[in-house]
């Protein structure tokens, strides 16, 4: 066992803690404030959902991993392909939880007078669509046994290697939903551009525009998890030539950890009404306090 496995174990969890706990407080605000309960922060509490399944995952196997470590075994522990099959759901919710954002943002301003597609109903219905997804896909992992227990890592991961397995694992959780929702962003950003080329009225310009910048704060949702998460597709890569390090996953989800708490933070400074109420909240406590004390 290498000296850095139990402070790295004990920093994941503590990432991982900053991660859910300010996200739950987001869901709770969200579900008991009525001005939250608009279709935009509709897909925000989805993205925060996410958030919180996917690192009570992580926190989960980091758990599991830091106890492993402490007692130096190297075994297989009973949650371990569940676990594993958990983590391709949940990166998979929260990349399709932006892409969702994405349409939205892009049908707001596209098509504004279809409302239909923008009604609560149908945008609940996507969320579904895209947990299902999630939830089904990662299956044939399972009962095709690609997902296998790596004593140096602690971990169940489908291996990596140059296989079908791993390219579609990829494409699924990964691939599909970055490449729609930077092709939907182009569209727009050209969208945009051709309206302010044209005659259209200035309400409508300064829509799109505020919409387009919304987009942007999703865009860069999506940039900071690809920045961040870049040594694990390097790693991913370097497996197709037998060169990826020894201990690749433990490094690699040091990296994941620190980027959700960095998407944590960004989806709070981008999500203004979210800030409003926290604001209100934290105003109105304080002047009771005061009220109480005077």
């Amino acid at each position: 066992m290498e000296s850095w496995f139990i402070p790295l174990d004990i920093f994941m969890i503590i990432c991982l803690i900053f991660v859910i706990l300010p996200n739950l407080i987001f869901l709770f605000i969200i579900v008991v404030d009525r001005t939250c309960h608009t279709v935009p922060m509709i897909l925000t509490a989805n993205s925060c959902l996410a958030q919180v399944a996917f690192a009570s995952d992580l926190l989960i196997i980091s758990g599991f991993t830091l106890y492993n470590d402490l007692r130096q075994i190297r075994g297989h522990y009973f949650l371990c392909t569940f676990a594993g099959y958990l983590t391709y759901v949940t990166c998979a919710v929260l990349n399709y939880s932006f892409l969702l954002q994405a349409f939205y943002r892009y049908l707001t301003v596209v098509y504004p007078t279809r409302v239909f597609w923008q009604r609560k109903r149908n945008q609940l219905l996507f969320v579904g669509v895209t947990w299902a997804y999630a939830l089904l896909f990662p299956l044939i992992f399972v009962f095709t046994g690609q997902i296998v227990y790596n004593a140096d890592n602690q971990i169940c991961q489908v291996p990596f290697k140059l296989s079908v397995s791993m390219m579609f694992a990829a494409s699924c959780v990964y691939v599909i939903p970055v490449v729609m929702t930077v092709a939907i962003y182009w569209k727009l950003v050209h969208y945009v551009h051709e309206m302010n080329q044209r005659t259209t009225s200035v309400n409508r310009i300064t829509r799109a525009q505020r919409e387009l910048k919304m987009f942007r704060r999703t865009v860069t949702l999506l940039m900071i998890l690809f920045v961040i998460d870049f040594p694990y597709a390097l790693f991913m890569f370097m497996s197709f030539f037998n060169r990826a390090p020894q201990y690749h996953f433990r490094i690699a989800y040091v990296f994941v950890d620190i980027a959700l708490a960095c998407v944590m933070v960004a989806l709070f400074q981008f999500t203004d009404p979210l800030k409003q109420s926290i604001r209100q909240r934290f105003h109105w406590h304080s002047e009771v306090v005061v009220q109480a004390l005077n």
